[in-house]
């Protein structure tokens, strides 16, 4: 006959604790999930295994949703572990690249980067982890945006506004003329967004910013090295914006999208999303904003 021993007293405080935290554990809810562009499920080793694969990844994001930046992280540091990597961000604009470059060498710190650059609002907690990890690595990071003074003068007068820009700035612009499709659902949709308060030229200067970002990453792809983008999902959203310049500039080039979006319910893909990216990143509505 066995008999069993009472467990020692020195257990009995963790048991408790065990006890207590059963129900809080079961009661975890989740805050995001990951599906393919058909919207099934996958999970992390997936999506890093797929970005690895692809010669430029376009990082859609929202740009106050803190899950997708926190994302962002993961996915940068997970390339950077595995090879050669250049990354670059639509949040920073070309003629701040000097500056940028400045920090990356340790010749300015992080008050002297936010003097000299037009960095946005969220920088310090969204995008300098990003820019941070470049420097840590010694990564090259890419301002690709287009100024922002050249696309508002493009919402207002067109491509023909940037007839006027000095010689040495338009190494800031993708080469002109400006190709543009205004039929590409995504710009059209653009407009349809704006409700008769938008302009032909509003959507220019949309194209203008795509153009750019893309002209930018393609002129710094490196041989045997990963172009890691992060950008708004519109800008790459079913693969037009930034993607469609790239395969201009690039045919065949190996090109892997994640889009952000926000839904009520985490189980499935809403209709909507199907096939707005390679991996849809889908975050609980309910999430906090970074602002």
């Amino acid at each position: 006959m066995s008999i069993t021993r009472p467990l020692p007293l020195r257990a009995l405080p963790v048991l408790f604790m065990l006890f207590l935290a059963g129900p809080a554990l079961a009661q975890v809810r989740q805050a995001y999930a990951l599906f393919d562009a058909k919207g099934r499920a996958i999970g992390h080793k997936q999506l890093l295994k797929r970005t690895a694969e692809a010669e430029v990844v376009l990082f859609g994001e929202l740009h106050n949703n803190p899950v997708a930046h926190w994302l962002q992280l993961v996915v940068a540091r997970e390339l950077a572990a595995k090879g050669p990597l250049v990354m670059g961000a639509e949040m920073i604009e070309a003629d701040d690249q000097a500056a940028l470059d400045r920090y990356l060498r340790g010749e300015i710190d992080a008050k002297g980067l936010d003097t000299l650059a037009r960095l946005w609002k969220n920088h310090p907690t969204d995008y300098a982890p990003l820019v941070d990890l470049a420097k840590a690595n010694k990564l090259p990071f890419i301002a690709t945006n287009v100024p922002r003074r050249y696309a508002r003068a493009v919402s207002r007068g067109g491509f023909e506004a940037l007839d006027t820009v000095p010689e040495a700035e338009r190494a800031w612009i993708a080469p002109l003329p400006i190709a543009f499709d205004p039929t590409l659902p995504g710009y059209v949709r653009m407009l349809e967004m704006m409700e008769g308060h938008g302009t032909p030229n509003m959507v220019k200067a949309q194209a203008l910013k795509d153009a750019t970002m893309a002209h930018f990453i393609a002129k710094h792809l490196r041989s045997g090295a990963r172009f890691l983008h992060f950008n708004g999902s519109f800008h790459t959203d079913f693969h037009e914006g930034i993607g469609w310049y790239l395969a201009r500039l690039r045919p065949g080039l190996r090109q892997f999208t994640i889009a952000t979006v926000t839904q009520e319910q985490l189980k499935r893909l809403d209709a909507e999303h199907l096939g707005r990216a390679d991996i849809i990143l889908v975050v609980d509505a309910t999430f906090p904003g970074s602002y």
